[in-house]
């Protein structure tokens, strides 16, 4: 077993890197400029985090001891200002040689594939510059390259399917027909793992190994298996009319990414990136997954909720200190409409309060909304609100609640309902609660899944409805908290919904 440093942690592969690091029973530690940023992680306290910045050599010192390996996984994919690439190069070499100082025996570098015949970006090239430079004044280095990465919350595959699910007709560039050679997350985190059992030495210096799927593809039939896997009809008009500068600013309207990180990733994509030389990907044994079968994987991680990282982890335009309940986001393909209320009742009595929620008790505000929408449910062939609830006071996984299904529930912490009625989409209500002792934190969460563009159109046509229910809920919620035994004060059925609220309209997912 090694021990490792790992740069890069609060990223999309290092987040997800270091954790199957420690199930190998590695010793990790992590170098970030922020140790905060890292705390949240369910890892975070099994890693030894030190702070430092590669472009600082003096906050290097001491950052290697003791490491055999170290894994350089930053690059500066969020800019596109001019200037990148001398910072990319001047960061690299400050890794590098404090590397080599510190007696560290091997680097392992995560770059992009490709080649000058196919034109390259210039973020691809500066990437394999990294690599050079690496090479020249650090230690041993195996520098993987590969093309887009498919996973959950990958920038690439995000932007499939925002792309795919939002717009039945696309008018597509000519980059949707350059070919690709797109690998699994899986696979690229079993291949960095396994460079520790296939260091570089001295004599080799610098082993480039070029990964990818077994398929070569075009990005138009990565975003036709998509809609084939969501049952979507989806239609795509050819044009050369769409310069990359367009193409970005076109992204950045319809997805989550953007337009400053979407102009370099669509600059790339004009690159045909296919693997030239498999023979050094070889000796790591890594037999890799279809397409098909990682976008399954990455849909089926979406639907739990199991989704480890994303994209956006290291380029957030969240101001630091913002809490999670403000920030406005559309990420993993899934909105939220969340609200926070301070109770002043302990954890168990606003959980009673939550868990006799529905049935004869009603939604607790603007019941008469929600007795419409079961009427229309079943209208068009849906359960309705016919069903009502097994118990009036507990609730069991698996139980019926209206046009809701338990789906999990643990007191006195969370209960997670799945919606029953016909949507264009998947949704989920969760409720969190949060003990402070004598006072407790409730957390009420609106998700849904949309399916295609109706299921987008759907969502904001009821959002002006979700401004009075759901703040009329959860406070009314509060209120039946606080007035239960145990509780602070009696209930007072004036107050205003709405008030201290703490909410947002984004995207996460719901968390069993």
């Amino acid at each position: 077993m090694a021990r490792i440093l790992v740069t890069g942690a609060t990223g999309y592969i290092g987040g997800r890197l270091v954790p199957d690091l420690l199930r190998h029973g590695h010793e990790v530690r992590c170098l970030v400029r922020d140790a905060a940023r890292l705390a949240p992680k369910p890892w975070a306290d099994r890693v030894d985090v030190v702070e430092g910045d590669v472009l600082e050599p003096r906050s290097l010192d001491g950052v290697f001891d003791g490491c055999d390996t170290a894994y350089y996984l930053i690059h500066s994919m969020g800019s596109s200002e001019h200037g990148f690439e001398d910072r990319d190069r001047r960061a690299a070499r400050t890794f590098a040689e404090a590397a080599a100082a510190a007696g560290v025996e091997h680097m392992v570098y995560l770059g992009g594939l490709g080649d000058d015949a196919s034109g390259m970006s210039a973020h691809l090239r500066s990437r394999q510059e990294v690599g050079e430079v690496l090479a020249a004044h650090g230690p041993p280095l195996t520098e993987f390259r590969a093309a887009i990465i498919v996973g959950s919350g990958s920038i690439s595959f995000e932007m499939i399917r925002y792309l795919v699910e939002r717009l039945p007709v696309m008018v597509t560039p000519r980059w949707v027909d350059t070919s690709i050679q797109p690998i699994a997350v899986r696979d690229v985190l079993r291949y960095l793992r396994l460079a520790l059992l296939h260091p570089v030495g001295p004599d080799e210096g610098h082993r480039i190994v070029e990964i990818g799927g077994p398929e070569v593809l075009s990005y138009r039939e990565l975003m036709q298996t998509y809609a084939d896997l969501r049952g979507l009809r989806r239609h795509m008009l050819p044009t050369g009319v769409l310069s990359p500068r367009l193409s970005s600013y076109w992204i950045n309207i319809v997805t989550p990414i953007p337009a400053s990180i979407a102009r370099p990733l669509v600059d790339g994509l004009r690159s045909e990136v296919v693997v030239r030389d498999p023979v050094p990907a070889q000796r790591y044994g890594v037999r890799p997954i279809s397409y098909e079968t990682a976008v399954k994987l990455a849909l089926d991680r979406t639907a739990q909720g199991a989704v480890e990282t994303l994209w956006s982890g290291s380029l957030s335009a969240v101001p630091r200190g913002t809490p999670p309940a403000e920030r406005l986001q559309d990420t993993e393909g899934m909105l939220v409409d969340r609200r926070v209320r301070s109770v002043e009742a302990p954890a168990s009595a606003t959980f009673d309060a939550v868990a006799g929620i529905g049935g004869d008790a009603g939604w607790y505000a603007f019941d008469w909304l929600w007795r419409i929408r079961g009427l229309l449910d079943r209208l068009v062939g849906g359960v309705g609100m016919r069903r009502g609830r097994r118990d009036a006071h507990a609730l069991l996984p698996g139980d019926a609640l209206d046009f809701w299904r338990v789906e999990s529930v643990d007191p006195p912490n969370h209960l997670q309902l799945r919606a029953e009625m016909k949507l264009p989409g998947r949704a989920w209500l969760r409720f969190d609660v949060v003990s402070h002792g004598a006072t407790s934190e409730l957390r009420q969460t609106a998700y849904f899944e949309p399916r295609g563009l109706f299921g987008f159109l759907y969502w904001w046509a009821v959002f002006p409805l979700h401004t009075l229910v759901f703040p009329g809920m959860i406070d009314s919620i509060r209120r039946r908290a606080e007035a239960a035994p145990g509780g602070a004060r009696p209930e007072t059925p004036d107050a205003a919904p709405g008030a201290d609220d703490t909410e947002s309209t984004g995207t996460e997912s719901p968390r069993a």
